[in-house]
């Protein structure tokens, strides 16, 4: 079975997403993740929805194989914006057996990207068995402060 690809319409709704939040204006939960292409090493921008688990920051991979994970695991390191406010993060990603118990907490910690991940054919219920089982397809992230994590403004 193929992975499933991202839907025409996400593209387009990212961009308004990061033109909001270029303008200031903070959209809900959803932030930027700004990191080096691995190949041009020009900046990447996508938006984003971190979510707090036992006192640290995570994002979750939508599709397997995106783009922006691979720039991540590359990079490392990047910069997460919401509104006008910036701050660095290193960016680490979980292994498999790690990354279990943060997808099990996923439907609780983001119950709006319940649906998405229906949508996209990745779960059918969304039980937390369900999303525990994509440690193996789906990367999970760390979102840790750097060195000079002071938040600043753009």
């Amino acid at each position: 079975m193929s992975d499933p690809r991202p839907p025409r319409w996400l593209k387009p709704m990212n961009k308004v997403q990061m033109a909001l939040q270029r303008l200031g204006i903070p959209t809900g939960p959803v932030q930027i993740l700004t990191i080096p292409g691995r190949k041009s090493g020009q900046p990447r921008s996508t938006p984003m929805t971190p979510f707090e688990l036992n006192g640290h920051l995570y994002t979750a991979c939508g599709y397997p194989g995106a783009d922006w994970a691979r720039n991540a695991r590359a990079a490392g390191a990047g910069t997460l914006s919401r509104g006008r406010k910036s701050r660095q993060v290193r960016i680490v990603e979980l292994t498999a057996e790690q990354a279990r118990p943060v997808w099990r907490a996923f439907p609780t910690a983001v119950p709006a990207g319940v649906g998405f991940y229906k949508r996209a054919g990745l779960v059918q219920q969304g039980t937390p068995e369900e999303f525990e089982a994509l440690a193996r397809r789906c990367a999970i992230f760390r979102l840790e402060p750097s060195p000079q994590d002071e938040p600043r403004n753009r």
